[in-house]
């Protein structure tokens, strides 16, 4: 796929939006590891660079490091690195301001989240060295990072450069590339909260950047069972999908055409699941169960022939209380007016069918239950360890974590008969 080109379509776009994209070169190719170094040479990095790895993304990557001849090369390598702090990306600032030009992160994931903080606040460039498609962040301008146990998403950058051999994508764990398919899965619940908040509040909207990522996960759900196979084709293709979902983030500078209601809750187990020094689980399994979860939920409005709507009603005692030492960062996104407070009761009522309408847009819940299926990825609250009375915290809590306008919060509004409050996880 010519990336380039397709970037370059996305300039004038008719929605009268700015789309760019910082992308320099995208590299994909069979055994392309020991190219690294003259790929960085060619994108004119600079000569001091920071390897940033773990042991397991290195080993991944036998060869980066004998590739760099000529360039004056540092190591920071994690045993292990699953959970991207605040810590870890001053960490790497540290680095940065003692004279080092440039970052090279081996790794997707948390690896690559917290160079993407830390260059973007001092000004490098960073290449990124995929060594599995288990994520859709890799052109995105934001990154989700853990500060004082709580996990909000900054505005990053994205690589000026991407390296990814089909070899090691191939060989990347299995649990790692059914993650990535979940991942990819949640696209379906973010377009529709997307468009949603955009008919409900008027937020921002692009209907051609929402058609690239709607494209993307059509075309990897279309992969299911090629998923887990040693396959560099497949790989290639996956990884290019995953490639697409983030350049379309990259596009609005936020995550909204990837991420939704699904990731918020995903990402708020993580967080109470940190509180408990628990390591929680790869983020594309915890995000493939709350996508199963999202569209089995906003299935059920279709079977509402109408809806009356009310203000949002919240008991934030009780919402402190769920939130515990996450309260003070909860509340700083909720006041003080709320992400509801100008959204009329009527105008949803009004809009019901149209919202019904964006819902059946989209794959149901037993379609992509049965891809994710196919895929290997895990499917319900047990396969990802949480217990009925978590997931339903989660369920219902979840909406205050971020000032960003869902379906599923619009749900607090709508007398829906105890939907949620009932509601029962597979």
């Amino acid at each position: 796929m010519d990336f380039r080109k397709l970037i370059k379509e996305f300039e004038n776009c008719p929605c009268g939006q700015k789309h760019e994209c910082a992308i320099g070169n995208i590299r994909i190719g069979s055994g392309i590891t020991a190219d690294t170094g003259e790929i960085l040479k060619e994108n004119n990095f600079p000569k001091k660079i920071l390897l940033v790895a773990d042991r397991v993304t290195l080993k991944a990557a036998d060869g980066i490091e004998e590739s760099l001849r000529g360039f004056e090369t540092e190591l920071l390598i994690y045993d292990t690195l699953r959970v991207a702090t605040m810590a870890d990306v001053k960490r790497i600032e540290g680095y940065l301001d003692r004279g080092i030009g440039g970052v090279l992160a081996v790794g997707t994931g948390s690896v690559h989240d917290i160079c993407r903080l830390a260059c973007a606040n001092r000004g490098k460039p960073l290449c990124l060295f995929a060594t599995a498609a288990s994520m859709d962040g890799f052109a995105s301008y934001s990154a989700p990072i853990v500060d004082n146990n709580f996990k909000i998403t900054y505005p990053a950058k994205c690589p000026e450069v991407i390296i990814a051999d089909t070899k090691i994508l191939a060989a990347a764990p299995k649990a790692l590339k059914s993650a990535g398919f979940g991942d990819m899965a949640a696209k379906y619940v973010a377009l529709i909260d997307w468009r949603v908040s955009n008919l409900l509040s008027g937020e921002s909207y692009c209907e051609r950047v929402a058609a690239l990522t709607e494209y993307a996960a059509d075309a990897v759900m279309r992969m299911a069972d090629q998923i887990t196979a040693d396959d560099e084709a497949a790989a290639a293709k996956v990884f290019e999908g995953l490639l697409l979902t983030g350049i379309a983030m990259s596009f609005t500078k936020t995550s909204r055409p990837g991420s939704g209601c699904e990731h918020i809750m995903a990402h708020y187990m993580e967080c109470k699941e940190l509180l408990e020094n628990k390591i929680p689980n790869f983020h594309g399994e915890d995000v493939g169960v709350t996508t199963l979860v999202m569209l089995k939920i906003y299935g059920e409005l279709l079977k509402f022939p109408s809806v009356k709507c009310h203000a949002e009603k919240n008991d934030w005692e009780k919402i402190e209380r769920m939130y515990g030492p996450l309260a003070q960062e909860m509340k700083k996104l909720n006041f003080p007016e709320t992400i509801t407070s100008d959204i009329p009761a009527g105008r949803i009522e009004d809009n019901f069918a149209k919202i019904q309408e964006i819902v059946r847009s989209v794959p149901s819940y037993e379609t992509v239950k049965d891809l994710m299926r196919r895929a290997g990825c895990k499917l319900t609250r047990k396969d990802i360890g949480k217990s009925e009375a978590f997931m339903k915290e989660s369920l219902i809590y979840h909406v205050y974590m971020r000032r960003r306008l869902s379906l599923r919060r619009l749900m607090n509004m709508m007398e829906l008969n105890g939907l949620i409050e009932e509601f029962t996880f597979d």
